[in-house]
């Protein structure tokens, strides 16, 4: 399914692209792709397929997620398995949800430089939202399910970018470096004998970007473009504990350690595909 959305997208963007209508050469000398500029982009986060991912534990609270929860007859208590999606239920039989796709949309400032030789490098720092969200479940044996999600509250980059102006108006450039966002992390579960406390649901977190793309000066101060990004942050800081609540001392939770056990989801990555349509100012 997001295979699909990515294809409809990239042919979308391309499709806008043609419909730019070709210019002639830059006159001698003239330089489109110098100076600083403000501009903005428009698109979709497209994530892709998460393919094994579950929830991790530790039943000791020592600090190691690699723990197997299990229940007071020795069983695996997250026997009925995993979910790189959200929950529709307490159980795997009601089946899960996708992770969402959905749009983007950043401001930009920027400063090129372009050489004699059309070879153009500048620097980009960008701020905006992605409004893509990452689910992921596990289910137990009791049955109830246990849900962990993310998005982002804001995202800010800064990209060095290096390319060739063809004719001295189409920038054919690649783009890169280092990323930071605002993660807003949620946890949500069918079981209701346990408490269930976090550690603070936004967290700031690194990452980086990096893609490419072309831009076609329109006239000396207006350009449009479109952009590919790959997005990558580090998101490791959330970690939710399942206490005691009502439940008995039996209780799987329970059995590693009387206050409970701390779970967290397995991937530490909340990576995106950006497809954008680009447009900026020149002065």
């Amino acid at each position: 399914m997001r295979k699909r959305t990515l294809y409809r997208a990239v042919v979308g963007a391309t499709a806008l692209f043609a419909a730019v209508p070709a210019l002639a050469q830059t006159a001698d000398g003239e330089k489109r792709f110098n100076g600083p500029y403000v501009g903005g982009s428009f698109g979709i986060s497209v994530q892709p397929n998460d393919a094994g991912e579950s929830i991790v534990f530790d039943r000791t609270l020592d600090g190691n997620f690699g723990d197997t929860v299990v229940t007071s007859g020795g069983a695996n208590a997250f026997a009925p398995g995993f979910c790189n999606g959200g929950a529709r239920g307490a159980t795997p039989a009601g089946g899960c949800f996708n992770d969402k796709d959905d749009m983007e949309y950043f401001g930009r400032v920027g400063w090129d430089s372009q050489f004699d030789n059309n070879f153009v490098v500048g620097v980009v720092g960008e701020f905006g939202k992605s409004q893509a969200k990452d689910y992921v479940t596990g289910y137990s044996s009791t049955p109830a399910s246990y849900q962990f999600g993310r998005s982002f509250d804001w995202n800010a980059s800064i990209r060095g970018r290096v390319g060739y102006a063809a004719g001295g108006k189409t920038l054919f450039y690649a783009a890169g470096g280092p990323a930071y966002a605002r993660i807003n992390n949620s946890f949500t579960t069918t079981n209701g004998a346990n408490s269930f406390t976090s550690n603070g649901g936004k967290h700031n977190s690194w990452g980086y970007t990096a893609g490419g793309g072309v831009e076609q000066s329109i006239t000396r101060n207006i350009s449009l473009g479109l952009e590919y990004m790959y997005n990558n942050y580090n998101d490791d800081d959330y970690v939710v504990r399942a206490g005691p609540g009502t439940a008995p001392a039996t209780n799987p939770f329970l059995l590693g350690n009387a206050g409970g056990t701390d779970i967290r989801r397995s991937d530490d990555n909340f990576r995106f595909h950006s497809i954008r349509a680009t447009a900026a100012f020149r002065f």
